[in-house]
């Protein structure tokens, strides 16, 4: 049987260019500007020379520099270090899910528990402690699966992955030796991507001259071989970060390809990549972070006689407020990866399938085709060896045991076709003695949710939390399948409602004079002959609304004399887009502070960068700007009250702070 494989561009990335004017000296700089390799060689350096909080931080920041670069068995030890250094709860939710990575799964539940108390994250615990458990079992049952998974020949120490078929071979992208241009590509400390073919006899070779020297992969052809559509990420203009897009090239009578044009669909900002061309060559689908939930998303674009229609989200059934990438659809099916559906650890490989226009029933493939680490860039094909039909294809992984960092892998699966039934006449009815089985297992699975509200210290929004009381009459919209319903809590702040199997629910409470807030449960996978009967929880807590006083926005902080956003901001501000998009109505004025050193003037310019700079990642993020309002405060109204030359770095850190209020 013909083996056959394809790579194509394994991240979705957010590029830098590898060009700059000036040598880059800190990990946090190489960090910002996505050079991962280099960051953590940089920050390793830094590391010694540090102490206290800003020790553990340098951990942190080595621990998620060697995971965006695939080494995860180095990032567990330095979110551990980090960790023990006192670097919090964000460390250790690194750590657990790096350790579920690895498929320690035992190992990864104590830590989620960990993080559960450390955040007060009891639901996000539940079900991470749950996802392990599950992870673990589909990893024993491997064996049990009819997917059968093999490495390929033709991989390589660096990183080959997302195959493609194309004209009875398969092509794929890569990053080895051989990839053209002579420049490092500072993200992974290797070569830049290209777009490579691989024969029959396993002999790899360039794609076509739509290789350039920045990034290329993840090719999608039309059903004669004569369009190609592809990522592409870099540009001319060395600007230290450049977007990826969609091109698409024509064959033309000389079989060359010409020089490629960007996609209508594709906008000026954000990412656009791991384009797929269903059969039909009239419905393109693809990944984006622009307008989605959360991380990427995956849309689609329909082909219409003025051209691309607008993209449409493929809706929460498919997408999560993490990534979604690398579609194929195959008949009716489609599959995609993703870190935002329960999983193994890492990207893992899922299924969906359409029912009356819409994508629905979201399904792990689960081992062996899933693993701990990335899986993703799966197709396949239907495959006739004499009488036997065989589904085969390929998926990209960098489980243990590969060449390099992505590997490119074969799989089978045995098509087995329902027995015919039998003619009329010989059906032959059964003894009157004959055992009738039993019936089949009816499911009675109940949901018990709860509504509360927080109450704070002296009803001040920056106070600690000291309790949380029932929201009696609050409102819950509840969205599953095709349905939704509207139930009211009772004095309790209690509903009740009767569940579907293998159902993903997505919980909205609203009350007046509070923020609205959500939470999701699935029962999916719940199925267990020997208890039918299963009560499930969910708890949405909400914030109180205080109108025009400004609340702290946490770890929202600003290196000396600098506006960017770091890295350790992002998971305030996405919660923040959260709350934005779940109360659509309400308009809010960020507002930045800087410690006392400089001149007023001075302060009261960086202020107002360091503002807007929190404006631009929300609207980044789909916020519409007219609902956002910067405000830059400069020294005037310190969190911190010190002398100038008395104050300690942490307290010039605490007053370099971002705020928000509703207005």
């Amino acid at each position: 049987m013909q083996r056959f494989i394809l790579l194509i561009l394994a991240s979705f990335l957010l590029i830098s260019s590898c060009k700059y004017p000036e040598k880059i000296r800190d990990g946090q700089t190489a960090f910002e500007r996505k050079q991962y390799a280099e960051a953590a060689r940089l920050f390793g350096k830094e590391f010694d020379k540090k102490s206290g909080e800003d020790k553990a931080k340098t951990a942190f920041s080595i621990g998620r520099s060697y995971l965006q670069i695939n080494e995860s068995e180095k990032a567990v030890e330095w979110f551990k270090k980090a960790w023990d250094l006192g670097y919090g709860a964000p460390a250790m939710y690194k750590y657990a899910r790096t350790l579920k990575q690895l498929e320690r799964y035992e190992e990864a539940a104590t830590a989620f528990k960990t993080y559960g108390r450390e955040a007060g994250e009891t639901v996000q615990m539940r079900y991470e402690i749950k996802a392990c458990k599950q992870a673990a079992q589909w990893l024993a049952d491997a064996s049990e699966n009819e997917f059968q998974v093999e490495k390929q020949t033709f991989n390589t120490p660096v990183s080959d992955y997302a195959p493609m078929f194309y004209e009875g071979k398969i092509i794929f992208t890569s990053d080895r030796n051989t990839a053209k241009g002579e420049d490092i590509y500072k993200w992974t400390g290797k070569d830049f991507s290209d777009i490579f073919t691989v024969n029959e006899k396993g002999n790899v070779s360039p794609f076509s001259e739509l290789n350039s020297e920045y990034n290329e992969g993840t090719p999608t052809f039309n059903s004669t071989g004569t369009t190609v559509y592809f990522t592409r990420c870099g540009s001319d203009e060395k600007e230290g970060t450049d977007y990826c897009k969609i091109y698409f090239s024509k064959k033309n009578k000389e079989g060359k390809w010409a020089k490629p044009k960007l996609c209508s669909f594709v906008e000026e900002t954000g990412n656009f990549a791991h384009p797929y061309l269903a059969d039909d060559d009239k419905t393109l689908y693809f990944s984006s972070d622009v307008n989605g939930f959360g991380g990427a998303d995956i849309f689609k674009v329909v082909r219409t006689d003025e051209g691309w229609s607008r993209a449409n989200n493929l809706g929460k059934e498919v997408n999560t407020r993490k990534d979604e990438k690398f579609p194929f659809r195959y008949n009716d099916t489609l599959y995609f990866a993703s870190d935002g559906h329960a999983g193994m650890g890492g990207l893992d490989i899922f299924k969906a399938v359409k029912v009356r226009g819409t994508w629905r029933d979201t399904e792990n493939l689960r081992a062996p085709v899933n693993s701990g680490e990335d899986d993703f860039g799966f197709i396949l094909r239907e495959n006739t060896d004499g009488e036997e039909r065989q589904i085969e294809g390929y998926l990209t992984s960098t489980r243990k045991g590969g060449e390099g960092k992505d590997d490119i892998y074969y799989f089978t699966k045995k098509y087995i076709p329902p027995p015919p039934p039998p003619p009329i006449d010989t059906i032959i009815p059964p003894p009157i003695d004959t055992v009738i089985p039993p019936p089949e297992v009816v499911y009675n699975f109940n949901l018990k949710g709860k509504v509360l509200v927080k109450q704070y210290a002296n009803d001040d929004p920056n106070s600690p939390v000291i309790d949380s009381l029932p929201a009696d009459n609050a409102r819950v919209s509840i969205s599953f399948l095709y349905e939704n319903k509207t139930i009211t809590t009772d004095n309790l702040g209690e509903f009740k409602l009767k569940l579907e199997e293998e159902t993903d629910y997505f919980f909205l409470a609203s009350k007046e004079g509070y923020l609205n807030n959500s939470e999701r449960l699935s029962t999916k996978g719940e199925r267990d002959q020997n208890a039918p009967e299963k009560e499930f929880e969910v708890v949405v807590v909400l914030d109180k609304i205080f109108k025009n006083q400004e609340i702290t926005l946490e770890n929202i902080y600003y290196d000396y004399d600098k506006w960017d956003i770091r890295p350790d901001a992002e998971p305030s501000l996405n919660l923040l887009v959260k709350v934005l998009n779940e109360n659509p109505t309400i308009r809010i004025q960020l507002a930045s502070h800087t410690d006392c050193r400089g001149d007023d003037d001075y302060n009261g310019t960086l202020s107002a960068k360091r503002a807007q700079s929190a404006v631009n990642y929300l609207i980044q993020n789909g916020i519409d700007a007219s609902r956002l309002n910067a405000q830059g405060y400069g020294e005037e109204r310190p969190a911190v009250a010190c002398e100038c030359d008395d104050c300690s770095e942490e307290e010039h850190q605490a007053n370099r702070r971002t705020t928000f209020k509703i207005q």
